[in-house]
């Protein structure tokens, strides 16, 4: 049985491990020189190395998984660490409040640094814990598009029990009526941005995301995300997984309702199943008469970013692995975001020192910075011009927070905008994570992981069901190869 897997992003990546697992004779096919999507990696001649997408990793277990049930001499998960400080987030200048793992010294920090009462957090992360628990089986590892998965006994209960999920309340306003300190709900506002949504305008639902990073914990590859792609394509080779790097797919042929090839360099392969880890409305618009088009095409997309990476000519003892500078307003960013579909005055910063953690992403006495802001999924509409405007408020911003002078310490500069992003990785207008999740039936709105109308093709990856982020990419490619191998053994 042959399968044809378009694009070597991670979902793509771990459904072609896992249906080489099964028996499946893989070909995947990537359209730049290089694996992973999104999730890349620059190196300088200088010294510097800089992971280029997803920066922070939660639910590591969903990577150990592709790697357990292998002989001895198959390659070994990489070694990923859990961070003491998930996040050190910084609401004005010289104040800054670190979400610490420990509960013990968490607790000191609340009391320390904010107005909140600690069990107000202690008792909105046990929600969200509970939420995690209820929702995850169903809507997170089975499909939403198969009637068996609501009549499955194991998920009968949660007809029951779908009040808890919250879905009519938006984010800001279930942390608005939990806490008392604005800074926590600007905290707790921000996980909507972890699948590229509006806090103003997403379910409350999405408030399980503080689960994951912060019950389970905040991990990071000891050498960096892009080991992850690294060891996956280590892995995929040894199970015998095939790639054919800078080669662009033309079209998915489909025959008697049934996707039968791939077109390719003027060449037509046959396969048995084919998965599309690509942009969901770029498969749409490009390689398939699609059914679904004309909703694709209505939906909101999520956001999409520009990132400065910057070799750093020094060490900061004020900056940890993950750093948060919020915007004054954060309502007007997202109404900018969303509404305005520009970059606000004022963006909400992050910046990311993996070198903290690996001194070898930096020459000795020096830091790689990737600094993002939010913006919208406007491909190249953003010029040069609005770049340099941009970059002079981030820096104004970082300089103002941390009293400083960045400009003259940046000896390394690349920078990726809605429209490379788009040109390197076909999400259309650059958006980060396919669709937005700015409402209540997001979730069920979503490009399925397969077409009933189109057999033996199937989605994976975080434009379609059950969303964007790496775990949510490795469950759609969980949920792919249980489908694909429950048709094989009937």
């Amino acid at each position: 049985m042959k399968a044809g897997v378009i694009g070597s992003g991670i979902g793509g990546l771990a459904t072609a491990i896992r249906l080489a697992k099964l028996g499946y004779k893989v070909k995947i096919f990537e359209k730049n020189s290089y694996a992973g999507g999104k999730l890349s990696e620059i190196n300088t001649a200088s010294g510097y190395r800089f992971d280029t997408g997803p920066s922070l990793l939660t639910l590591p277990n969903l990577i150990n998984e592709l790697f357990e049930n292998l002989p001895q001499d198959a390659p070994k998960v990489p070694k990923i660490i859990q961070l003491d400080n998930n996040c050190r987030y910084f609401f004005r200048p010289n104040h800054f409040f670190d979400f610490f793992h420990n509960e013990d010294c968490l607790k000191k920090e609340v009391e320390l640094k904010t107005k909140e009462s600690f069990e107000n957090i202690k008792n909105r992360l046990s929600i969200s814990k509970e939420m995690y628990e209820l929702a995850a089986p169903m809507f997170l590892f089975h499909s939403l598009h198969k009637k068996e998965t609501f009549l499955a006994e194991e998920h009968r209960s949660l007809l029951f029990k779908m009040h808890k999920l919250n879905f009519l309340k938006t984010m800001h306003t279930a942390n608005k009526n939990d806490f008392a300190d604005e800074d926590i709900i600007k905290i707790f506002d921000r996980y909507a941005t972890y699948n590229g949504s509006n806090p103003y305008k997403a379910p409350a639902t999405l408030n399980m995301i503080a689960h994951l990073e912060n019950n389970i914990g905040a991990f990071l590859p000891e050498k960096g995300m892009y080991q992850i792609i690294k060891s996956l394509v280590e892995l995929a080779h040894y199970l015998g997984v095939e790639f054919l790097y800078d080669t662009t797919i033309d079209q998915i042929v489909v025959e008697d309702k049934k996707a039968v090839a791939l077109n390719y360099k003027d060449k037509t392969e046959p396969f048995d199943v084919i998965i599309s880890d690509a942009d969901a409305k770029f498969v749409s618009r490009h390689l398939i008469r699609h059914p679904l088009k004309k909703r694709l095409e209505k939906q909101e997309s999520s956001t999409s970013a520009v990132i400065f990476y910057w070799g750093i000519k020094t060490k900061r003892k004020d900056l940890d692995v993950h750093n948060i500078m919020f915007a004054e307003d954060y309502n007007k960013e997202f109404d900018s975001l969303f509404k305005a579909k520009e970059l606000y005055h004022d963006p909400t910063v992050y910046i990311y020192v993996s070198s903290k953690l690996n001194p070898n992403d930096a020459p000795e006495g020096c830091e790689n910075w990737f600094v993002m802001v939010n913006a919208p999924s406007v491909g190249d509409v953003i010029d040069k011009e609005r770049i340099t405007v941009i970059k002079k408020q981030i820096i104004d911003k970082i300089n103002r927070f941390l009293q400083m002078d960045v400009e003259p310490l940046i000896d390394f500069e690349e920078i990726a905008t809605p429209g490379t992003i788009e040109d390197i990785t076909n999400s259309q207008g650059g958006a980060l994570y396919g669709p937005s999740s700015n409402s209540v039936f997001s979730a069920f709105l979503r490009h399925p992981n397969f077409i009933k109308k189109i057999a033996n093709l199937y989605f994976v990856g975080g434009s379609v069901h059950p969303g964007g982020g790496i775990p949510l990419c490795l469950a759609s490619a969980q949920i792919v190869a249980n489908e694909i191998n429950g048709k094989k053994n009937n």
